[in-house]
């Protein structure tokens, strides 16, 4: 017993000084982390202050304030190939204290509404994650003269069933305040191959502290408000109505968004370029070293002169499952 706390001590020690050494090493290249609040109760991190914007939408449930370290890691290479090319970006989290009820439409709303108020009524380029991903198409489909290029990663039209589930456990432990249990639940889809007895519940108690940072006091009523949002969202009939290109890159091992999913979205899509990358889990696109490189190719292969949104009335309404 002794022997296997060591093993996991040792390889957690190695694990965590590794990441830390990457960090430092990347550190003096990388622009400080400006955070905030935005008046409409919407929190940022922002790197850089290049002429052209990317903002980022991420995962959920939940609206954790972006951390600088944590989030800048997990952005990776990423980050640097477009504050080369010369883009400020920002990772945008939902509003705080949504109201019960707050679809995933009105959340496309909000970050209509704050382009609008805060970004002089279009960003570059929105790159949309996960969760963030359903309020992605909803914002194409409703909002597309918010934005130049838009990018849907790791996401569909709605979760498969076992995603549904982890998700809707994971928005429990937040508002159950179950810190350490909720590290513990980031580690396993981070490294969902460990076979190491215990490692998650020790790199828990550290993800977990991470996570605390980024806390407020709407934090555990707000991931509710969106697994429900989550659970009653199916973006099918909204996604025929969209009139901007889409790039949709994923992974054929997702286990939030099985890969059928993914490929349904791309079909229902008018003009949309699906990226499936072979082997991949939901956890493992965004340190993928492609990513970047697809999502630059992308927007040069669509100015913006040959994709103008045509003015409409917003598309309708997501079919509502019933609970």
């Amino acid at each position: 017993m002794m022997m296997r706390r060591f093993v996991v001590l040792a390889v957690a020690t190695v694990v965590a000084a590794l990441a830390w050494s990457r960090y430092r090493g990347r550190r003096s290249a990388v622009p400080r982390t400006i955070t905030g609040i935005f008046p409409n109760g919407m929190a940022y991190a922002r790197w850089g202050s290049g002429p052209k914007t990317l903002m980022i939408i991420p995962g959920g449930p939940g609206n954790q304030a972006p951390g600088g370290r944590g989030m800048g890691m997990m952005l990776g290479t990423l980050r640097r190939r477009f504050l080369e090319r010369g883009y400020s970006l920002w990772v945008v989290t939902r509003k705080r204290d949504m109201p019960e009820g707050h679809r995933i439409a009105d959340m496309a709303d909000d970050y209509a509404g704050l382009i609008r108020d805060e970004f002089g009524g279009r960003v570059d380029t929105v790159l949309a994650i996960s969760y963030g991903g359903l309020i992605g198409l909803s914002l194409a489909a409703r909002h597309p003269d918010r934005f130049e290029h838009v990018v849907i990663a790791s996401s569909g039209y709605r979760l498969g069933e076992r995603g549904l589930a982890l998700d809707l456990e994971f928005a429990r432990l937040q508002s159950e305040g179950r810190r350490s249990e909720l590290g513990a639940f980031m580690f396993r889809m981070m490294l969902p191959r460990n076979r190491i007895p215990g490692l998650d519940r020790l790199v828990g108690v550290v993800l977990g502290r991470l996570m605390v940072a980024g806390s407020h006091p709407y934090l555990r009523s707000d991931a509710l408000v969106e697994a429900e949002a989550e659970r009653a969202y199916d973006a099918r009939d909204i996604l025929p109505t969209i009139s901007v290109p889409v790039l949709l890159i994923g992974g054929d091992r997702d286990e939030f968004f099985p890969a059928e999913i993914i490929e349904e979205t791309a079909r229902l899509i008018p003009d949309c370029t699906l990226r499936l990358y072979a082997g991949k889990g939901h956890a493992q696109m965004l340190t993928d070293g492609r990513v970047p490189e697809e999502m630059l190719d992308f927007i040069a292969r669509h100015p913006r002169s040959e994709t103008v949104a045509r003015a409409s009335e917003a598309p309708p309404e997501p079919v509502v499952a019933e609970a």
